[in-house]
């Protein structure tokens, strides 16, 4: 994998600009527009209760996950991605290992989010680490995709 390192943003590090920078590029290039947090991530980044992982890859962010803890009962990760160059090389699963195990420093009692029931990359992915299907959302992206919601509780070890 070289030189890989998984890092949580800090908002008041000094490369925290150029870090979003890039993961903004990231987000504009994999996600749709009304799916993408590209116009509100650095609003999204001030909220409280949520926090960043990046991956930095010789020198270069190569993914990131982002994830909330509303409260102790439940958090989400809101966004994993990958740039395609990066793909199938174990990033996502280390990053949502390492996103998952922040929530569950914080005694998060389930986990959840939601993805593309089409994205069969990432449904395999959300499988093997344990996570399973709770709902579909139907019209959750827009009105002709949907989403299941899949959760994973944090008991399930």
């Amino acid at each position: 994998m070289g030189s890989e390192v998984i890092v949580e943003l800090q908002r008041n590090s000094t490369n925290c600009a150029n870090v979003v920078g890039e993961i903004v590029k990231i987000e504009r290039k994999i996600f749709p527009k009304h799916e993408s947090l590209a116009r509100s991530f650095d609003e999204e980044l001030r909220k409280k209760n949520s926090g960043l992982l990046y991956t930095e890859l010789n020198g270069e962010v190569a993914g990131y996950a982002m994830y909330s803890w509303p409260s102790s009962l439940c958090a989400s990760i809101t966004k994993l991605a990958v740039k395609e160059n990066y793909r199938r090389q174990g990033h996502g699963e280390a990053l949502l290992k390492a996103a998952i195990e922040k929530c569950k420093k914080r005694k998060v009692q389930r986990i959840s989010l939601h993805v593309d029931p089409l994205r069969t990359a990432a449904m395999t992915l959300y499988k093997k680490l344990g996570f399973q299907v709770d709902s579909l959302v139907e019209g959750y992206y827009s009105s002709d995709r949907n989403a299941y919601r899949m959760y994973l509780d944090s008991e399930s070890d």
